[in-house]
């Protein structure tokens, strides 16, 4: 029995060095929550911090009248139970509508920033986001363009077993796409959200959104970025989705009005060469037909006297 215990012991050892040893994860340290890019991911982090700060003021104060009432009227220093105070109208009254009070003072804002949350009225853009095993597609309602995003190749190379590359030196190991989705800043986007296969999740912190995608069922959403925040922001799917679900990362690329008009002109040509081309190549095909069928007209037209 003594040497499985030590047995045990040794183990616990190994695991704890082997886990001071072993390679950090490449996410930013941080305690809290982001402010994020956009007017609404402040007001949620607002409300967020406003009941972060009276749940501390709480505990501080229930805390400190506990440890107060526990050291002071301690046994050894001869204090004695009250043991006629079983019922007090007053401070049952006191204890139930201070509660009550802070309630309603925290459900206001609260209720103030959800109403606005789901208030998906007058955008200016619609991308439908569906989810796949393992992937996202990205479609720009009423433009014909989509896109397809995925794992990029090098995170994927470096996550294979016995690769030999060092997932530290791959730039965003596993938080990196092949086509990132492409939105404009100081514009209303509305986001529909569904899924193909399983439910996933489509959640990145910068914009204060997290909404499952569900197969046969459309989720909503919007935001508007503000005009200075361009650049690349990040996220993951935030749903249990199968084997490769740690590796579902969202990349979206925020450009200005300008650059993201001119993004999307290049990807329709890119993406609909066919169709622009067919109607002009129509009246050129059908020529030689009318010419073939003016011609047997001729032919069999009868002879004249």
């Amino acid at each position: 029995m003594k040497m499985k215990k030590s047995g045990l012991l040794l183990s616990g050892l190994a695991a704890a060095l082997l886990t001071m040893v072993a390679p950090t994860a490449q996410a930013a340290w941080a305690l809290n929550m982001t402010q994020g890019i956009s007017a609404i991911s402040r007001n949620i982090y607002s409300l967020h911090m406003m009941v972060f700060w009276v749940c501390v003021v709480l505990a501080v104060l229930v805390f400190g009248v506990m440890i107060y009432s526990l050291v002071r009227f301690r046994k050894s220093q001869g204090a004695v139970p009250d043991t006629s105070l079983v019922h007090n109208t007053k401070a049952e009254i006191i204890w139930t509508a201070i509660p009550i009070a802070i309630l309603v003072v925290m459900a206001v804002p609260a209720t103030r920033t959800l109403i606005e949350t789901d208030d998906a009225t007058k955008t200016e853009l619609t991308i439908r986001v569906t989810g796949y095993q393992w992937k996202w597609g990205y479609e720009y309602v009423g433009s014909g363009v989509t896109v397809l995003s995925t794992l990029d190749r090098d995170s994927n190379f470096a996550r294979q077993l016995g690769s030999g590359i060092d997932p530290n030196s791959v730039p965003n190991y596993l938080l990196n796409v092949d086509h990132a989705l492409v939105v404009p800043a100081d514009t209303k986007v509305r986001l529909l959200i569904s899924a193909q296969d399983v439910i996933h999740s489509w959640w990145v912190p910068a914009l204060a959104i997290k909404k499952d995608a569900i197969p046969g069922f459309v989720n909503e959403a919007w935001f508007k970025i503000d005009a200075a925040n361009t650049g690349l922001f990040r996220g993951q799917c935030a749903e249990l989705c199968g084997r490769d679900h740690g590796f579902m990362p969202i990349v979206i690329d925020v450009r200005s009005k300008a650059d993201f008009e001119a993004w999307l002109r290049t990807q329709k040509a890119l993406q609909q060469p066919a169709d622009a081309a067919a109607p002009a190549a129509a009246p050129a095909t059908a020529a030689p037909a009318s010419a073939a069928n003016a011609a047997a007209t001729v032919r069999a037209a009868p002879a004249r006297s």
